[in-house]
């Protein structure tokens, strides 16, 4: 089945994005534009492309689906579950940023087809394990 020794799953990159309202900030959601989960609510992100480093990937997808950039990303895990995909064995290493939202006008493009703000209180269905990335990132910002 394969054409070497071990299985290699894709990588992919996640990023979640805050606003630095206290004590209930709100979070960057993209509306997927394309299968699987077309139609619903994700994190930007997306797969890492060939001799492209984690965070520079991070910042290229955060950039490409939301036109938001100049943002300092840390790096707050991964998150590997085989079926977190259903296109396959899909690891992906999620990022946190900071931002004030007035200043980061969010324009969708890309795959997503519309970028939102949403309460950390009141999120919509999310796709993926994206709701497992945002609750660990909300722990870390405590």
């Amino acid at each position: 089945m394969y054409c070497y020794d071990y299985p290699r799953p894709s990588v992919t990159v996640d990023i979640v994005l805050f606003t630095d309202e206290s004590p209930h900030p709100q979070v960057l959601l993209i509306r997927r534009k394309n299968t699987p989960f077309k139609g619903l609510w994700a994190l930007p992100g997306g797969f890492l492309e060939m001799d492209e480093t984690l965070e520079t990937a991070a910042l290229r997808e955060l950039h490409e689906e939301t036109s938001i950039s100049n943002v300092q990303l840390t790096q707050i895990g991964v998150f590997g579950n085989p079926n977190r995909d259903p296109r396959g064995w899909v690891i992906t290493v999620a990022y946190l940023g900071i931002v004030k939202s007035e200043q980061h006008i969010a324009i969708a493009g890309s795959d997503a087809s519309e970028v939102t703000w949403f309460p950390t209180s009141d999120l919509p269905q999310i796709a993926f394990d994206h709701n497992e990335i945002i609750h660990t990132a909300l722990k870390r910002l405590k």
